[in-house]
């Protein structure tokens, strides 16, 4: 196969079956990464990682992921290498840092960043990853933790059709709703609109509970009246039962919706664009970010609420 390295699976100590299915580099396991990477596991692939910060999560290991040392032994080990890491500065240390991504590439891989990061350093990272002769995506999701552990995730996808057909296979063991949208950086700018939709019926949601609770109703069963109507919605059904149950372990963290906010907010400002409802909501987000919730799930942004209501759920 083109772009990999001399020596087949066997000699890198991996064994590959005679499907010819791509061997996957993988690198953020996180809350996201760890359940994606283990559908691909699951699917059949050779997914190798590294090691270079902790130890790969027990689970996938048990499923047969291999670990190399250093991001530079991913990209010699695979044909297909996703990053999945929180924000446009980490995207670039893997790719670009010291033994990183780029420097273990040969002709012909294709790299794949499913993280949520900046439109126009997307469209640089292309550049440089297709001045080494490899294909390049950016490709971020949508649907959370529940997502990811359901193979359901929405996946936005930036780049060029030939490689989007490439990695279609790959996509499809980590998600249901899977569009190639345009060019590199299209997928994270169709990613920022996802967040911008989010956070504004995250807010939404939140200030119905909250005032109905505090007209005396029963927040519960209010939530489950809208879920018959209108106002039904996927972040009423999870994220309104989370703000009822107090129920913020993350899914996704408050300090991560605040990134992808600060991008939209810093892309209206370059395009002359006013958005006031997400410049709103994103004051929410700092509130609590303010009172320590930044590492709580997004769905505890209804306590910026509460406390402006000098009114808990349930009280």
């Amino acid at each position: 196969m083109p772009g990999r390295p001399e020596g087949g699976a066997k000699e890198r100590g991996l064994t590959k079956t005679e499907n010819k299915m791509d061997t996957i580099g993988f690198i953020g396991l996180g809350i996201m990464g760890a359940p994606m990477a283990g559908h691909l596991l699951d699917a059949g692939y050779i997914v190798v990682a590294s090691d270079h910060r902790s130890k790969p999560p027990a689970d996938l290991v048990a499923k047969g992921l291999k670990t190399v040392s250093g991001h530079h032994a991913v990209a010699q080990a695979a044909d297909i290498i996703i990053t999945m890491v929180p924000d446009t500065p980490q995207v670039a240390e893997v790719l670009f840092g010291e033994n990183g991504v780029a420097s273990g590439l040969t002709n012909g891989k294709l790299v794949i960043d499913m993280s949520s990061i900046s439109p126009i350093e997307t469209k640089a990272f292309a550049k440089k990853i297709n001045d080494l002769g490899c294909d390049y995506l950016d490709a971020p999701v949508s649907g959370g933790e529940v997502g990811a552990k359901a193979a359901s995730l929405t996946i936005m996808v930036g780049g060029e059709e030939k490689a989007f057909e490439r990695a279609r296979p790959v996509f499809e063991k980590m998600g249901k709703n899977i569009t190639l949208v345009g060019l590199n950086g299209v997928g994270q700018i169709t990613k920022v609109a996802n967040q911008i939709v989010v956070a504004l019926t995250i807010e939404a949601v939140a200030e119905a509970i909250v005032f109905a609770s505090k007209a005396g109703a029963d927040p519960a069963k209010v939530r489950q009246a809208l879920m018959g109507g209108l106002a039904a919605s996927r972040i009423l059904e999870v994220h309104g039962e989370r703000m009822i149950k107090r129920s913020f372990a993350p899914g996704f963290r408050i300090e991560l919706h605040q990134k992808d906010l600060n991008l939209a907010l810093e892309g209206a400002k370059a395009l002359g664009v006013s958005l006031p409802n997400t410049s709103t909501t994103q004051q929410l987000f700092n509130s609590c970010a303010a009172n320590g919730g930044a590492k709580e799930d997004h769905s505890a942004l209804v306590r910026a609420l509460e406390r402006m209501a000098g009114h808990g759920l349930g009280e």
